[in-house]
């Protein structure tokens, strides 16, 4: 028996009854591929007051397992990564359900260390790589004022006035080199990723949304007129309408979120016709809307790639269906003028 499990066996039994149905609830998670919406309720009801109530030792299992999971709750991951430190670690560096704005503010609020571990992830966005630099320039200054105060008494101290200056003036020397130093560090990543990531307000090029049709699409959401907002759509796509029914016809709304932000529509116009159109969607999770969280999760690029992939389908199928039947026409007409010539020599 190992020396971990006699430390086991020394906790008192209720405590070691909680270890264990916190560990077995994570393992019952984490063998769930593709957890339901009411699954991934109930755990985050089950989980905080389960880690509350464990030993240490058993929320740094749990926190370890749950790091390697990639459907965590967006408020238990939260939760984990603002736990301390010797917890949270390897669920900072290596949990996919923290998002950008969740590492900001966790870097923010937590502290140098919860940063440092952040830093360590696999794959940073330029947002968060540039609020981390941001965080170590504010925190340079209040570096630099912490100088070596003597303490030794006043009349034991040298009658040199200028010792005082000569020890400052090396280290405000290097604090403003630092500065510079992580100012161009700063620059330079900001000048990375402005060359791979587009900004969101650069739509040229792409399909986009008029005013007219982002306002006939919310009034019609508003009267939950589907025919009228599948007419409209189709008409924002410049594709069919079978098109615009198929995405409407995705009754968990993915497909009409996908389309509208690769449309470049404003996020609460998007939110009010997501929510209108699909009931569902309005429910709240932590005090977040489940439609927000479904926009939250999509990427603009990814959007853009889909609905294109989409409309050019719709094209490609649609295109064909046309020109065969303006062939069939020729050719029937090409037969009837045929037919009508031979009758004509008959005849004479």
């Amino acid at each position: 028996m190992s020396v971990d499990r006699y430390r086991e066996l020394e906790k008192p039994q209720a405590l070691r009854k909680k270890d264990v149905v916190l560990m077995a609830t994570v393992t019952s998670f984490e063998d769930l591929k593709h957890p339901t919406k009411s699954e991934l309720r109930q755990f985050a009801e089950l989980f905080s007051p389960l880690y509350t109530a464990s030993s240490e030792e058993a929320r740094r299992q749990a926190v370890a397992a749950l790091s390697q999971c990639e459907q965590v709750p967006s408020s238990v991951a939260f939760f984990i990564a603002s736990q301390p430190i010797a917890i949270a670690a390897p669920f900072l560096m290596a949990s996919p359900c923290l998002d950008d704005d969740q590492l900001i503010a966790i870097a923010r609020c937590q502290g140098a260390e919860h940063a440092r571990a952040i830093v360590r992830r696999p794959a940073l966005s330029p947002a968060v790589i540039d609020a981390l630099v941001s965080m170590r320039h504010a925190r340079l200054p209040a570096k630099a004022d912490k100088a070596p105060v003597d303490k030794t008494p006043i009349a034991e101290q040298p009658a040199t006035p200028a010792a005082v200056p000569s020890t400052q003036q090396p280290l405000s020397t290097e604090a403003a080199e630092a500065a510079q130093r992580d100012e161009a560090l700063r620059q330079k990543i900001k000048q990375l990723a402005a060359m791979q990531a587009r900004p969101t307000s650069d739509r040229l090029g792409l399909r986009t949304a008029t005013d007219v049709q982002e306002a006939l699409m919310v009034r019609f959401a508003r009267s939950r007129d589907a025919d009228a907002f599948a007419t409209c759509l189709a008409d924002t796509l410049s594709a069919s309408r079978w098109l615009a029914e198929r995405i409407m016809m995705d009754i968990s709304g993915l497909q009409l979120a996908t389309t509208l932000k690769a449309l470049g529509m404003d996020a609460q116009e998007a939110f009010f016709i997501l929510e209108r159109l699909y009931g569902h969607l309005k429910e709240s999770v932590g005090g977040v809307s489940r439609g927000e969280i479904l926009w939250d999760s999509l990427q603009d690029d990814e959007c853009i790639r889909r609905l294109e992939a989409w409309c050019r389908a719709d094209r490609y199928t649609y295109a064909d269906k046309h020109e065969m039947s303006e062939t069939e026409q020729t050719t029937a007409a090409a037969n009837d003028g045929a037919e009508q010539v031979t009758a004509k020599v008959r005849r004479a």
